[in-house]
């Protein structure tokens, strides 16, 4: 069984549906929790009626089956994983299990597999997801199904916009814990729309994205600006260009989830990108 979360075993919270994308996500997850010596939680919502209504109506004998038969399939994948896992399920919904979870564990961060193939996802972030985050400021990794390797980042692309920002307290223990770990190089991109006619701000960007904390100055990083029609283009055309393998999103309070600019900027990347994205929440 799992300890609470100490400060040098963290916990990452992995929500999984036992479909590939969620598998992968498990591994990833796994890879970036091995250099810390961090745990997983691999914790399953069992017939959500939010993310799988067409199940309400199964009788509680079947039920009791699948859940074992669930049960089971879960402590599998956390048993081939290469870092301690601890499987769960739960009938709870999204919101209470999160916030029943962060309780238990005070997990670093909370980690979900993404399909194109799927849209509950994009339900289940923007109706339960949201409020969890605005709640408790916890950081998420979504990681695509195309990801295609399990190791260490070695080149993050961070997004952000000419506004400055605070990473909240759950944000900057993430970072302060992640990248610490990985020894990456770093991008800091400016998406430029193509109705702007001002020079570049991005000496500005970056000098919020020291402020922040979220990188300091004495790390070596580049910058990077690319005119698009729409941030996630930017975004996408940026990290293609400088060949990244992680995005970094900070995201503030008033559009958590909306997106950096406009709600469409995170399902715009992840529809179409092949590297994972941590969107950390700020507190301005």
């Amino acid at each position: 069984m799992l300890t609470q979360m100490e400060p040098s075993h963290p916990t990452f919270l992995v929500l999984t549906d036992l479909s590939d994308a969620a598998e992968r996500a498990a591994r990833y997850a796994a890879a970036l929790a091995a250099p810390l010596g961090a745990q997983l939680v691999l914790l399953h919502l069992f017939h959500d009626p939010l993310l799988a209504p067409e199940m309400v109506t199964i009788t509680a004998e079947l039920a009791y089956r699948n859940q074992a038969e669930t049960a089971a399939a879960l402590r599998q994948l956390a048993d081939d994983l290469p870092v301690p896992a601890e499987p769960e399920v739960t009938v709870m919904g999204l919101y209470e299990a999160v916030l029943d979870a962060n309780r238990r564990y005070q997990p670093l961060l909370v980690v979900v597999g993404v399909s194109t193939e799927h849209d509950w996802l994009e339900r289940l972030l923007n109706n339960q997801a949201v409020p969890v985050l605005r709640r408790l400021g916890l950081p998420l990794l979504l990681v695509p199904e195309a990801v295609a390797v399990t190791q260490l980042p070695g080149h993050v692309v961070i997004a952000a916009d000419t506004e400055p920002f605070r990473l909240t307290p759950a944000s900057y223990a993430a970072r302060r814990v992640l990248l610490n770990s990985w020894a990456a190089a770093y991008t800091v991109v400016y998406v430029r729309e193509e109705w702007e006619t001002s020079a570049s701000p991005v000496v500005r960007v970056l000098n919020h994205v020291w402020d922040s904390g979220l990188l300091f100055p004495q790390q070596p990083c580049d910058t990077y600006t690319v005119q698009a029609a729409s941030p996630a283009a930017g975004i996408l055309q940026a990290a293609t260009d400088t060949q990244a393998d992680l995005l970094i999103l900070p995201l503030r309070p008033r559009s958590v989830l909306a997106g950096l600019w406009h709600r469409s900027v995170v399902a715009g990347l992840l529809h179409h990108c092949r590297f994972p994205v941590l969107l950390l929440p700020t507190e301005a």
